[in-house]
């Protein structure tokens, strides 16, 4: 297993090696650790793999995936320096644990939706959902990258009515994007501002359950 990335697991209780079991795998918004994955999703450990990743980079007092020129902006040096590492640490991931590949889920709020958006694209038909929060879909990434089909691809995205950063026009263009695409999309907007609400955690960890 690379190295590049630290991550913590959590498994099902009575959890059995020779079992294959849903996988879900969070990412942190900027500034912020793995501990995003345990405050939103933990509920889920006791059906789910679940992996909270944490960025390779450190940023204030927390950690990033990739630094930003503005928001909204990626640093296109570190943006490109995490595609290249990103989606094999994932594909790794998969594989390093009894995994049932066809519920392999990302989740995340800000950077981190932002990533799931953008491993979806890239790594096609190995992703089975999405959940993403408060984030965008890159608009470089089919020029830049290429992107793959996402027909399959389930899809929970929320914002903040209130939220400042990525107002709900941003998470509209983004429910557009997947859906034009082909994918199945959830897309909810709650009474927040660029945070994860109570009623939005809820929300997703059921929209999870109910993928199983």
């Amino acid at each position: 297993m690379q190295d590049t990335f630290h991550y913590e697991v959590r498994t099902p209780e009575n959890y059995d090696e020779s079992k294959k079991y849903p996988m879900l795998v969070g990412f942190h918004g900027i500034g912020h650790n793995e501990s995003f994955t345990w405050n939103t999703f933990d509920e889920l450990t006791d059906e789910f793999i679940v992996v909270g990743v944490r960025g390779h980079l450190n940023y204030n007092n927390g950690y990033a995936f990739y630094y930003l020129e503005g928001f909204g902006k990626p640093d296109m040096e570190t943006f490109d320096d995490c595609m290249e590492k990103l989606p094999a640490f994932v594909e790794e991931l998969i594989k390093e644990y009894p995994v049932d590949e066809d519920h392999v889920y990302l989740g995340g709020f800000s950077q981190g939706a932002i990533l799931s958006n953008t491993l979806a694209l890239l790594l096609g038909g190995k992703i089975s959902g999405i959940v993403s929060m408060n984030g965008y879909v890159p608009d470089f990434l089919e020029e830049r990258y290429g992107v793959k089909d996402v027909g399959h691809l389930d899809v929970f995205l929320s914002d903040g009515r209130e939220d400042e950063l990525f107002p709900p026009e941003v998470g509209g263009r983004n429910a557009a994007y997947f859906k034009e695409k082909g994918a199945s999309v959830t897309y909810t907007t709650y009474d927040t501002g660029h945070t994860i609400g109570d009623e939005n955690k809820a929300d997703a960890v059921q929209w999870l359950r109910d993928k199983i």
